[in-house]
């Protein structure tokens, strides 16, 4: 496994300074959310996972980020943690640009972390809706919610994160039956004929 590098922490101090510059540079999230400029500028469907709406929408995400980053960095290594973020995220802003006019935030990215240690470690306890509850169930929970969420009216990206926990899923099944397929290669296989030598000379009367 690579060195842990600590990217959770960095792209939270990323995601902070950007919902800084939103504030306070004129005109910076118009050049960097997803809208319907973004298929002749694709650079937003990376740019828009970064971008917040306001201060609860940032510290929600950021929370979880550290919380299930953390968790999965040090699972899968530094390198495709990095990986599962920024593609969950681009491939959900590449499904919610059928959807919505516009968007932004990290939750597509997130979710894919959340759907690919749902995969990985299902059983890993979590506090979430108040509970204690392994990994696997809390993310059906987030699923529902979401998958009923779609039929509400909101500013919540419902089919985003739908989109995000589905990629993040797909990218935890590649990662945990390489893992196994990498275990079954390693592994020692004794030569029969050296199983048979050892049982003459150690077990034979």
């Amino acid at each position: 496994m690579s060195k842990f590098k600590f990217y959770t922490l960095w792209i939270a101090i990323l995601l902070v300074i950007v919902f800084a510059l939103q504030n306070f540079v004129s005109g910076f999230t118009d050049i960097f959310i997803l809208n319907e400029n973004s298929l002749i500028q694709p650079w937003r469907f990376l740019t828009a996972v970064f971008l917040h709406g306001n201060g609860a929408h940032l510290l929600s995400n950021l929370f979880a980020l550290v919380f299930f980053g953390l968790i999965l960095e040090k699972t899968v290594g530094s390198s495709k943690f990095l990986g599962i973020y920024l593609v969950s995220g681009i491939l959900a802003n590449a499904v919610a640009i059928n959807f919505y006019s516009s968007s932004l935030g990290a939750s597509g990215a997130i979710m894919g972390i959340i759907g690919a240690l749902a995969i990985i470690r299902p059983l890993m306890t979590v506090w979430a809706f108040g509970m204690i509850l392994p990994m696997a169930v809390a993310a059906v929970f987030w699923v529902l919610i979401d998958a009923i969420g779609i039929f509400i009216p909101s500013n919540i990206g419902h089919i985003a994160h739908l989109s995000g926990i589905f990629f993040g899923g797909v990218f935890g099944v590649v990662f945990k039956f390489s893992n196994l397929k990498a275990k079954k290669k390693h592994r020692v296989e004794v030569p029969e004929h050296m199983m048979r030598r050892w049982e003459a000379l150690y077990m034979g009367d």
